[in-house]
């Protein structure tokens, strides 16, 4: 009796793992080999001296703003926008989205712009008024609004990360569907239109133009790679792969002004995960599989910075349970790096030492 029992739970959870109904529909696809952790990837430790700032004020600041006069921006899982003094310290409610804010930027006029996973592309007035920007474009709804860049005169690019798959859902649906779900747009306020840029792209997550905004870089979290669009020149209007299999999984990306891109890396590659990218049914008996049984990222704070050329610049790591990890977004200022983190209950700062200003000289 007992081994017709262990035979029909066998069966049971045989027939749940290949058969039973998930949302994701995994399309095949051929992942490169990671590079591995050395040379201008090698393992350091050196984030280790980042601090931690504004540690219990909420969960998950994923992006940090700067106002000109220093003052720090962070959105939080419970739609709350919060300032901080250049200390990270006096904490100030501005405004609440009553969704999820992710990107932030500041435009010419002082207005925080804010890509909200459920609410779309937003402005905050300094009085803390909320206005809606765009909410769709071309017919379709935004589902996971992720990041936004703001040029000098206004313009606003922005990403919907997946139009399937929203926050609720998590980047980890579209990623392991991918399916190309992922939009990059533009928000021109002169008119008030939203155009769609690129389509097509495996979770279109961090946004970031380049000093003299002749192009844009969004990153593709679901492809390891970042893409280039060119806004002036003779390539205006066209598209190319500015960097490609990186070391790990790339989400925000921001611009220094002075020709460095920093590119946080949520973590290093899944081996597993990249393994089932030409099994689309194997990734879905993966998805059935209880959360702690699927490929899960490391606790691995990793960030990279690019030239305008695409060049590794810097390097900056740390291990252990103490890093500060999962990091989701850079932004620079005089010589302090603010990182952002989807999950964590705090952000931080971390100052650049001499030694790691640039791996090309």
């Amino acid at each position: 009796m007992k081994k017709i029992i262990a035979l029909l739970v066998l069966v049971g959870i045989t027939a749940y793992l290949l058969f039973w109904p998930v949302p994701i529909e995994p399309v095949a696809w051929d992942a490169p080999q990671a590079p591995a952790l050395e040379g201008p990837y090698a393992t350091n430790e050196t984030l280790s001296d980042a601090q931690r700032l504004g540690e219990g004020h909420g969960i998950g600041p994923e992006d940090v703003a700067i106002d000109t006069q220093g003052n720090l921006y962070v959105g939080y899982e419970d739609g709350r926008i919060v300032r901080f003094d250049q200390k990270g310290e006096n904490p100030d409610l501005i405004a609440n989205t009553e969704g999820r804010p992710l990107g932030l930027d500041f435009d010419p006029d002082g207005n925080l712009i804010v890509a909200d996973g459920y609410q779309g592309l937003l402005s905050i007035a300094p009085s803390g008024a909320i206005t809606i920007l765009a909410r769709e474009a071309d017919g379709v709804p935004f589902a996971f609004t992720d990041d936004v860049d703001v040029d000098s005169q206004g313009v606003a690019y922005f990403t919907d990360a997946s139009s399937k798959f929203g926050p609720a859902m998590k980047a980890r649906d579209d990623v392991l569907e991918h399916g190309g779900h992922g939009r990059f747009l533009r928000y021109d306020p002169a008119t008030g239109t939203t155009e769609v840029l690129l389509d097509g792209l495996q979770f279109a997550n961090g946004v970031a133009l380049s000093e003299n905004e002749d192009f844009v870089l969004v990153t593709e979290t679901g492809n390891y790679s970042v893409v280039r669009y060119w806004l002036k020149g003779k390539k205006a209007g066209t598209h190319d792969r500015f960097f490609e299999n990186l070391p790990g999984i790339p989400d925000g990306i921001s611009a220094n002004g002075d020709g460095t891109f920093w590119v946080a890396l949520f973590s290093p590659r899944n081996a597993a995960l990249d393994a089932m990218s030409d099994k689309p049914l194997l990734r879905k008996v993966a998805f059935r599989l209880p959360q702690f049984l699927q490929p899960q990222p490391a606790h691995h704070a990793f960030v990279l910075g690019l030239n305008e050329q695409g060049q590794v610049t810097h390097n900056l790591q740390a291990t252990g349970e103490q890093a500060f990890a999962p990091i989701t977004s850079v932004e620079q200022t005089g010589n302090t790096l603010y990182l952002g983190s989807l999950t964590a209950p705090a952000f931080a700062s971390f100052a650049l030492p001499a030694a790691t200003q640039d791996t090309q000289q």
